[in-house]
């Protein structure tokens, strides 16, 4: 299975009025903005999914749909993803979602995803890595579990995802 991994786009700064709970931040007009430019990278990737799996944090639900809908699919929402969600739970969620599926996609907030996975490349949950704001990971793994399970593909930034043009 890959496991595609997003982290969403620019979102509203902490802190700022109107948006008291963290969850509530929705992604700014540039955000937006650059999320669809990245979501016609991952088209030109030639990538496809058969699972969008996302944080109910506004912002990282406004991620998911903008990629849903650049690829035709539907979101479906893990809490597990939140900023305080659990990995392990997580892959045990997965690997009940997922069983059939050649492709995956989840988005979600750091440093959560930098842990998660460092966790499935290596076991340890620190290993250096730090996701962008609209940044791709791609894993391979054979036998999902939590701990050593993944090889790294390849890890995009935003600016490089935004550059990719359909041919």
């Amino acid at each position: 299975m890959d496991i595609h991994i997003l982290r969403h786009a620019v979102a509203v700064e902490r802190g700022t009025e109107g948006y008291d709970r963290d969850s509530e931040r929705p992604l700014t007009p540039d955000g937006k903005k650059k999320m669809e430019e990245i979501a016609g990278g991952m088209h030109a990737l030639g990538l496809a999914f058969d699972l969008i799996l996302s944080s109910p944090y506004l912002r990282a639900r406004q991620t998911a749909e903008i990629v849903a809908g650049v690829f035709g699919g539907t979101v479906e929402f893990s809490d597990h993803l939140s900023a305080d969600g659990n990995a392990q739970e997580l892959v045990r969620e997965l690997r009940q979602r997922a069983r059939d599926a050649n492709s995956v996609l989840l988005v979600g907030h750091e440093p959560y995803l930098s842990g998660l996975i460092s966790v499935l490349l290596s076991g340890n949950p620190r290993v250096g890595l730090t996701m962008k704001k609209g940044g791709l990971c791609k894993l391979s793994v054979q036998d999902l579990r939590y701990g050593p399970c993944a090889s790294l593909e390849w890890l995009l930034t935003p600016k490089q995802l935004r550059s990719l043009r359909i041919r």
